[in-house]
């Protein structure tokens, strides 16, 4: 990656402003403290994953007793997507919890793409709902069965409403806390699924107005609608396999190198995302005529600099180029996609 940055940073300036803003601002980069922070973003997805778990399930049998009684397809529908939405909080409770062992010989890197895991697991979830709730649809839509208890369906569907859109709170505030992709993924999964419940309010309006394929239709619009959500899901797992970051952290842990200083130039950054916890490694460029303890500080300070500013990064190697000599196998180029 060429460094669009390459003048020299090393005026007294740069030097007090970097000492001051680490005066005032509490931090540390220890490793048993990165540890404890991992551990403990670890613990609090696992509890929002139980605490979706718990409110989806109430929400879950709440629905299907009325589905049962009433015969309503889109409440159905609407019922096996809550049941895929809530079994969605297993795979990621197993990786919160596999995010918690440290690396090992075999996994250097340790757990977290358990996270990764998770995720084709949820995707798969959801494709699993899409099916069940278009072919009870369909079949509806073809094979028409009168609906009983159009009241309690309505309330039934109010009830998805508010029970998802409960979860998705608290799952999209713990992810983002956390820094947990999947988490907040599962969040905005749970709120779109309460506007679908709110569909079937609609369907149950239209069999009380004398419609009665207004049911099998909502079911149906609720299948094309989790349909994009699958989209979107599939879309967002992709990224994270192909270890995909968002383009404003990359321009953030570049700037953010190139301000350290003595850091002549960044000939080279890599992010990638492990878990719910970054991970960087870069290649600096510095004055040719330091001696290797000089370039190991300037090193050390440019990674407590990355890992001080760039949110949810958990480690950073540095390596050291001198400046003016060519290096052909660091140096890489990016192209914008």
């Amino acid at each position: 990656m060429t460094d669009d940055h390459g003048h020299h940073h090393g005026g007294s300036f740069p030097r007090a402003w970097h000492a001051a803003r680490h005066l005032l601002t509490p931090h540390s980069h220890h490793a048993a403290e990165s540890v404890d922070s991992a551990l403990e973003a670890s613990a609090a997805g696992i509890r929002a994953v139980k605490v979706g778990l718990a409110g989806l399930g109430l929400t879950f049998v709440l629905q299907l007793v009325v589905a049962v009684a009433s015969g309503s397809a889109a409440l159905f529908a609407d019922t096996a997507h809550n049941l895929a939405d809530a079994l969605t909080a297993v795979p990621l409770w197993i990786a919160f919890t596999l995010g918690r062992r440290g690396a090992n010989r075999r996994y250097t890197y340790g757990y977290g793409r358990a996270e990764d895991v998770a995720g084709i697991m949820i995707v798969a979830a959801i494709a699993a709902s899409v099916v069940v709730a278009g072919y009870g649809s369909v079949r509806r839509l073809l094979d028409p069965q009168p609906i009983e208890h159009v009241g309690w369906v309505a309330v039934a569907g109010l009830v998805g409403f508010a029970g998802n859109e409960l979860v998705a709170v608290y799952r999209i505030r713990i992810g983002r806390r956390i820094g947990s992709a999947a988490l907040v993924a599962d969040g905005l999964h749970a709120r779109t699924d309460g506007f679908t419940s709110l569909a079937v309010v609609l369907g149950a309006a239209g069999v009380a107005l004398g419609f009665p394929l207004a049911d099998p239709i909502v079911g149906i619009l609720i299948t094309v609608a989790v349909l994009g959500v699958l989209r979107g899901a599939v879309r967002e797992i992709y990224r994270r396999l192909m270890d995909a970051v968002d383009p404003q952290l990359t321009d953030l842990a570049t700037a953010t190198l190139g301000g350290t200083p003595d850091v002549i130039g960044v000939d080279e950054l890599r992010l990638r995302w492990i878990g719910h916890r970054l991970r960087a490694e870069a290649t600096i460029r510095v004055d040719a005529d330091l001696t290797l303890v000089a370039a190991h500080e300037i090193a050390d300070h440019a990674r407590h600099h990355l890992l001080h500013d760039v949110p949810r990064l958990a480690d950073a190697t540095i390596h050291v180029n001198p400046d003016g000599v060519a290096h052909h196998l660091t140096d890489h180029h990016f192209t914008r996609g």
